[in-house]
């Protein structure tokens, strides 16, 4: 992977949708970084950025016209892959938010193209910088007895959570439900502390229109170690939390939404975390598309064991 060499990074932010607001707060704390350029089809989620950033309407103008050196995706996910393919076609690295892809194919083909093109593809897993995440992983770390068994539980409503993004509840749009939408998430946990793992029971209720609405997803580490990932979309409330038993039988936690009373207060931090690490790989020249394609493949082997047609 070619290295990025400027002083200041150049970066364009392609979406405008709910999560964009976390992005641009981001930059405001990491002096090493430009929002250089913005994109979105609605001119009027453009008027706060007129005169601060190069705005576009299509994305394809701002990679031909704003010489950023990468961008962040930020689109409907049954965009992603287009968007994220336009942009590595032209040497213009890409963080974009989980999943890759809606298919794993496509997200196979865009590490492929990631690869030819020498160019840094990363995927926006934000729960990795959480602080109690990385406290626990620490904690972890440090501990001297092994990890016996963990659990990720990602428990929300989803119609509280999308706002003005709607595409979220379009199955097709997303990709599928709480597997395809939190399960990259909860999976990318689980590769944190356990490195690979395989799925080994699958439980997924779906909804009368055909959404998955629930899932258990129980899986197992290439060391042996077991993990259960607790999906929920129909949740009275939030939950995102990560347990850890360790092979002594001491029991380990760590509450993601703790210290962060307001709605969606962590990710303020989680998202300095994600452009801290893409720039530091971006910089370093780095290979970063395995984590996005691991948490895809596993999303799409849930779905096949469900016996789902996607």
């Amino acid at each position: 992977m070619t290295r990025l060499t400027a002083e200041r990074t150049r970066i364009g932010l392609i979406g405008l949708g709910v999560i964009s607001k976390f992005y641009v707060a981001a930059f405001d704390r990491l002096p090493g970084l430009d929002l250089a350029a913005v994109c979105d089809l609605r001119p009027d989620a453009l008027k706060p950025f007129q005169g601060v950033a190069k705005c576009y309407t299509r994305h394809a103008e701002l990679l031909a016209d704003a010489a950023v050196d990468a961008v962040v995706v930020n689109v409907p996910n049954d965009a992603h892959a287009t968007v994220c393919a336009d942009a590595l076609a032209a040497g213009v690295a890409v963080c974009v938010e989980k999943p890759l892809a809606t298919r794993v194919e496509h997200g196979r083909a865009l590490a492929g193209l990631a690869r030819r093109e020498d160019v840094t593809l990363f995927t926006s897993f934000h729960r990795r910088y959480n602080s109690a995440v990385l406290r626990l992983l620490d904690e972890v770390s440090a501990a001297k007895a092994p990890v016996r068994s963990l659990t990720v539980r990602y428990l929300e409503r989803i119609e509280d959570h999308a706002g003005g993004d709607r595409w979220y509840l379009d199955a097709e749009r997303c990709g599928g439900g709480c597997v395809a939408d939190n399960g990259p998430n909860a999976f990318d946990l689980v590769r944190l502390f356990l490195g690979d793992v395989e799925p080994t029971k699958v439980d997924v209720v779906r909804d009368a229109l055909g959404t998955d609405r629930q899932a258990v997803v129980d899986l197992r580490s290439t060391r042996g170690v077991t993990a259960r990932v607790e999906l929920d979309w129909s949740y009275d409330g939030e939950v995102k939390d990560v347990s850890v038993e360790l092979a002594d039988g001491t029991l380990l936690f760590a509450d993601m939404l703790a210290g962060h009373p307001e709605f969606k207060g962590s990710l303020w931090h989680e998202y300095v975390g994600v452009l801290t690490d893409f720039d530091a790989r971006l910089r370093a020249g780095h290979d970063a598309s395995r984590d996005g394609l691991a948490a895809l493949e596993l999303v799409d082997t849930v779905y096949r064991a469900e016996g789902a047609v996607r």
